[in-house]
């Protein structure tokens, strides 16, 4: 599934996502080198689930950290035997075998992204 699809499906979870992304590209500002006023746009300016999304789909590792920080922790496991790629969640429930290591990344933040929003919702 495509970032973008992700966010709009689990808006609580795009909600920690854009604040993750939103605080990558503030704590970057911090130098002498960025004007202040760019830095008083970039905290006024919305971020919506398109522009987070590229963030995303260029780097999906870095989710690991959101997932990380809200106490969902992925495992990517490789089978050496088998030559697959598995997945699992605090350490519990191996996810189907993936070909590749980006395969097996992808279906499990697809899950995290929903374990995350029911979270969040659980929450309210």
């Amino acid at each position: 599934m495509k970032a973008i699809e992700l966010l709009e499906k689990y808006p609580e979870a795009a909600k920690v996502v854009n604040d993750f992304y939103r605080s990558k590209m503030m704590n970057s500002m911090e130098t002498d080198n960025v004007p202040d006023e760019f830095k008083e746009m970039l905290k006024e300016q919305s971020f919506d689930n398109e522009y987070i999304a590229t963030f995303v789909d260029a780097s999906p590792r870095m989710l690991f950290d959101v997932f990380d920080s809200n106490e969902i922790y992925i495992q990517i496991t490789v089978d050496l035997e088998n030559k697959c790629f598995r997945y699992s969640f605090n350490g519990l429930v191996e996810s189907n075998d993936y070909l590749t290591r980006k395969e097996a990344e992808a279906k499990s933040i697809e899950t995290a992204f929903e374990i995350l929003n029911d979270k969040l919702c659980q929450i309210k």
